[in-house]
């Protein structure tokens, strides 16, 4: 479909062009070879419901008599359309601190939730995977063994190059014992196709292990507290431990933060390389992440291109020392 000038005009005044689906030149050999994939320019619509939507915004913005774009020539008889200014937004507010108050033993509580905690598995950090994964799935050193319905241990590669840290399970991993299902897992799924990455059956230099910070789904999917990332962590460090992989990338904020052990966002912290337990660690946004803020998918492809280099790098000095 061929636009006028007016109605590219329209899509420019109401935002809607810079969604606006461009077919890509045909590929060819000169392609420069860290060109973001598709799945990592699109900014969240697929083509065809992009040009439905921009149908659908012309057509509205045609019906609204008031609206011409800018430096267009108002009718004879007619005053100039004015555009009105976005509304202010009013001051933020701050939350008032929760009300601190005594409970029935006499100690002060400030009303945040406290984490119900048990006794860790011991040994955890010579256990090889028959023992690790028969400790994950009777673990009760924290509450949220009583409302689970399965533990989420870890799928992938035992010997895998790749290793993806993410945060804990959702309601379809609880059901499934798997990380990464749903609409997230399908965008990991993708974004891990377009480094050549899989996480099916595979040999170690594509198949990745996924692994989660917390085995166990919290209630209501909120978000995970510290006493039990504390009761979890030694589960994920021997799981590293026995991977060895060449490289880890964290995924999303609790993921990031309880690896590199620092509140510092993650918007600070990627585009650069960290360590833990002498691995590599490239931190980057999670896949439901993107599926609320797309435009951000480009930061995501920076970042899984600077993780491949790092394990090209770590796989030569691997070469080089053999």
């Amino acid at each position: 479909m061929r636009w006028t000038e007016r109605q590219l005009a329209m899509l420019k005044e109401m935002g809607v062009a810079a969604f606006w689906p461009h077919r890509p030149p045909p590929a060819t050999a000169a392609s420069a070879p860290d060109a973001p994939p598709a799945e990592f320019r699109q900014a969240g619509a697929q083509p065809a419901e992009a040009h439905v939507l921009a149908a659908e915004a012309i057509a509205r913005a045609e019906r609204n008599s008031r609206f011409e774009p800018a430096g267009a020539s108002p009718t004879p008889g007619e005053s100039p359309a004015r555009v009105a200014p976005p509304a202010a937004r009013p001051p933020a507010r701050l939350a008032k601190p929760a009300p601190i108050a005594a409970n029935a033993s006499g100690t002060v509580s400030s009303g945040a939730p406290e984490a119900q905690l048990g006794p860790r598995p011991v040994g955890v950090e010579t256990m090889e995977w028959p023992a690790l994964r028969e400790a994950v799935a009777g673990c009760q050193a924290c509450g949220l063994s009583q409302g689970r319905r399965q533990t989420v241990f870890g799928t992938g590669h035992e010997q895998a190059r790749w290793m993806i840290v993410g945060e804990a399970p959702g309601e379809q991993e609880d059901r499934q014992g798997e990380p990464f299902v749903g609409r997230a897992g399908q965008l990991l799924d993708r974004m891990l196709a377009a480094i050549d990455l899989t996480r099916s059956e595979a040999g170690p230099d594509r198949q990745v292990f996924i692994a989660n910070v917390l085995k166990c789904r919290p209630p209501a999917n909120r978000n995970p507290l510290p006493q039990e990332v504390a009761q979890c962590e030694p589960f994920l460090l021997r799981q590293m431990a026995l991977v060895k992989p060449d490289i880890v990338v964290a995924m999303g904020r609790f993921a990031v933060q309880s690896l590199l052990k620092t509140s510092e966002p993650i918007g600070k912290l990627r585009g650069r390389v960290h360590e833990v337990a002498g691995v590599p660690v490239v931190v980057t946004y999670h896949p439901a992440y993107l599926l609320r803020n797309p435009a951000d998918k480009g930061l995501v492809w920076d970042d899984l291109c600077l993780a491949r280099e790092v394990q090209a790098q770590v796989q030569a000095r691997r070469s080089q020392g053999a």
